[in-house]
């Protein structure tokens, strides 16, 4: 930072760790994007893995400078040393544990269950400090959006509704939940929307 002539503070900084099929990189992102992103790590050999993940905070002294950590959710449960792939728990609140994944959406009646579950699917040491990950909103927002049309009956006025209101999107590519964040926001700020839904969709 000395060599930027920036102050450095960091909790003005946040920490991105991404892979894709051919690297796996760690940047600084600055709150606000003042700044541009700092590469603190690239690999075409690295793998996002526990191992891996773990090598890498220790090269670039996260303890030292803790800062919050966002990515996608497979990247977090590797950080909070969940186990990842199939879980069979996959909710830390209930029991629930079937495949039957249809029901656990559609289902609204639910018995009263005793004290919380909790860490059946924590196998290692949380890399980071959990009060230190920022889930990614855009990744909650298109699974909702997700599940929402799932149980969308698509002979329904809500269904009718959205394929006006998005002509150009193909009526398979509706039923197959394709959506972007800016489809969403439009849905969310239109009122005509939510009076097409009945009482259960709200």
């Amino acid at each position: 930072m000395k060599c930027f002539d920036i102050e450095y503070d960091p909790s003005e900084w946040r920490l991105f760790i991404d892979s894709s099929k051919a690297n796996l990189k760690a940047v600084l992102l600055y709150n606000g994007n003042s700044f541009a992103l700092l590469l603190l790590g690239h690999s075409v050999h690295l793998e996002e893995n526990y191992n891996d993940l773990s090598m890498i905070l220790e090269k670039i002294n996260y303890q030292e400078h803790r800062w919050m950590v966002c990515g996608d959710f497979k990247m977090l449960t590797m950080l909070l040393g969940q186990q990842t792939g199939y879980t069979k728990f996959p909710c830390f609140q209930c029991l629930w544990y079937s495949r039957a994944s249809d029901l656990h959406w559609a289902k609204t009646d639910w018995s009263l269950r005793g004290a919380p579950v909790t860490c059946k699917n924590v196998i290692n040491t949380n890399l980071v400090p959990p009060e230190k990950v920022l889930l990614p909103p855009i990744h909650i927002k298109l699974g909702l959006m997700k599940q929402f049309m799932k149980l969308l009956p698509k002979d329904g006025e809500c269904f009718r509704y959205l394929c006006s209101k998005f002509p150009k999107l193909s009526e398979a590519k509706l039923k197959e939940r394709v959506f972007t964040i800016p489809d969403i926001r439009k849905l969310l700020s239109d009122s005509l929307f939510s009076e097409t839904m009945g009482t259960k969709k709200k």
